[in-house]
């Protein structure tokens, strides 16, 4: 039986972890630079809040992406598609600890 891509991404989504997985993807320069501008990349708490759904961890993401602008991290390095799908996965995972 062959399995998928998808499919192991499928079954991953929710073994994301935020302080093994998440966390370390963000320098300690991008961390302070976004702290200027109140979005808090390194606190756990602020980006997995559920209650305004997930929108924090949506804004970072379309940083890093550049669908919005500016884009994460300023003048790069820009994040690869594993790092980007990595990120995803643990949003669509309900942004486990």
């Amino acid at each position: 039986m062959d399995i998928t891509l998808l499919e192991v991404l499928v079954k991953n989504v929710s073994k994301v972890s935020f302080a093994r997985d998440i966390r370390p993807l963000f320098r300690s320069v991008d961390i302070e630079h976004m702290k200027g501008m109140e979005i808090l990349l390194d606190d756990y708490k602020y980006m997995s809040d559920a209650t305004n759904g997930y929108q924090n961890a949506q804004r970072v993401y379309d940083s890093l992406t550049g669908k919005t602008e500016p884009r994460m991290p300023p003048n790069g390095p820009y994040w690869s598609k594993d790092k980007l799908d990595l990120f995803e996965n643990w949003v669509k995972g309900g942004c486990q600890p």
